[in-house]
């Protein structure tokens, strides 16, 4: 089919008969310029909040802090949600054909997603806790359940690489940054 300057061309491989069940969602600029602010907004905030970590000590010149690699990452940020808005505004909105439909419960698990994220961030926030006359750091703990419910609510089922990854990932990750780096988790 041949596609005029008015017309679209149709994506390739579409049957015609199909009727409308593949169609993605209409071009919105309005959509990417929100999302560019966002982007933006929280990059930002992102930004600010790296320059307010406190140090323990000040860096020797030439020497890298605590600050530089969140100041790094919060630099970047900021570029590039400035390159997406001027992109937005600049040019038309893309075309949106390759979005497949929400899927069923899609809502619900976003939710559920921040719920447990959130639930997470409140378990991190307490450090450690003394139990039983024990000191037991809270990092490791929240962050294997982080993991396992995440996979579970996406549908993992495997119970034994579900625990494995869980707790491989997790003692990795304690390891590397809470003993190696000995940055404060």
């Amino acid at each position: 089919m041949m596609s005029t300057p008015d017309t679209a061309a149709e994506p390739a491989g579409r049957d015609e008969s199909a009727g409308d069940e593949y169609e993605g969602a209409p071009a919105s600029r309005t959509l990417e310029i929100v999302f560019a602010v966002v982007a933006l907004a929280f990059t930002a905030g992102y930004l600010f909040l790296s320059t307010q970590i406190p140090l323990r000590r000040e860096a020797a010149p030439g020497q890298i802090d605590a600050r530089f690699w969140p100041l790094v990452i919060g630099v970047t940020g900021v570029v590039v949600a400035i390159a997406l808005l001027a992109v937005a505004i600049t040019r038309p909105a893309p075309t949106r054909e390759d979005l497949e439909r929400i899927q069923p419960g899609g809502y619900l698990r976003v939710i559920a997603t921040l719920a447990i994220t959130g639930a997470f961030i409140v378990l991190w926030s307490l450090g450690s806790v003394i139990l039983f006359g024990y000191r037991i750091e809270v990092f490791p703990i929240a962050a294997a359940l982080l993991m396992a419910s995440l996979m579970l609510l996406y549908g993992h089922r495997r119970w034994l690489s579900l625990i494995i990854y869980s707790a491989s990932v997790t003692a990795f990750v304690y390891v590397v940054f809470g003993m190696l780096l000995r940055i404060p988790l």
